[in-house]
């Protein structure tokens, strides 16, 4: 077991908070989606206790509270759609309206029996200008996890791309994100999710201009209707915003029809 968890660690530490997952939504995928006749509301809200102070390219990041509103519509038993509303607040700006993305996703069905779970998730979507050069950008996420006893993990090998604004003549983007948990018990799991940049496929960005970020986790299960994950991350290079709280709170709703009591 502890092998598994070094391999799984060292394959972190090859691969993805990333140019359209920003410090808005920072999340590492699972495979499962919202089912159908369901509707997850979520709320993620990031606070940058030390980040980058404002530039030519956009607003600082330096004490930016960033709010998310994400609601995410089941479909049938292997898809799902998500909405994205991103903000941002911060001192000398006030509340700012950020942008919107969708985000259609399909996975294997569960009736297909995989040993592991696999999804892919597409994300569209426009954000101002003035919190990112690339305003209108698109990202393509493959997503495989594992659940085998207490031991849980998820890899994202996500490519990013921009239809408007510099990054364009990059291409694809390479901006995975992994996690690996651990069920301390039922309720409480811990773990470690870690989340990078590395910049354009054709052109691997040196580490000094990568963005890389380590967040210890941890995720409480109380209840299969609630999702709540918070976690302290810390940037080690220069590109990356170097130390950021997160919270996400989540809460699904059934809205089919209850079956009568039995007599």
């Amino acid at each position: 077991m502890k092998s598994t968890l070094v391999l799984l660690i060292l394959a972190a530490a090859g691969v993805g908070v990333s140019r359209a997952q920003g410090n808005y939504e920072i999340q590492v995928y699972g495979s499962e989606t919202v089912p159908a006749r369901n509707t997850m509301f979520e709320l993620h809200s990031n606070f940058t206790a030390k980040g980058h102070p404002a530039s030519p390219e956009g607003a600082a990041t330096n004490h930016a509270e960033h709010e998310t509103v994400e609601i995410t519509q089941g479909i049938n038993n292997w898809s799902e759609v998500g909405f994205y509303i991103f903000t941002s607040e911060q001192s000398g700006l006030g509340a700012q309206w950020v942008g919107d993305h969708i985000r259609p996703r399909v996975r294997v069905p569960p009736q297909w029996h995989w040993p592991v779970g696999v999804s892919l998730s597409q994300e569209i979507g426009y954000q101002r200008a003035k919190f990112s050069p690339d305003t209108w950008t698109w990202e393509i996420r493959p997503i495989v996890d594992n659940q085998k006893g207490r031991l849980y993990w998820s890899i994202n090998p996500a490519f990013e791309r921009s239809f408007h604004g510099p990054g364009v003549k990059l291409g694809l983007d390479f901006a995975p994100g992994v996690k690996v948990s651990w069920d301390f018990t039922k309720v409480f799991t811990g773990g470690v999710e870690y989340y990078a940049d590395y910049g354009s496929i054709r052109d691997i960005a040196p580490l000094h201009d990568q963005q890389q970020m380590i967040f210890p986790a941890v995720d409480l299960n109380v209840s299969p209707e609630w999702e709540i994950n918070f976690g302290v991350g810390v940037g080690p290079t220069a590109a990356t915003d170097h130390w950021i709280a997160k919270l996400i709170i989540g809460r699904r709703f059934n809205w089919g029809k209850q079956k009568p009591a039995q007599p």
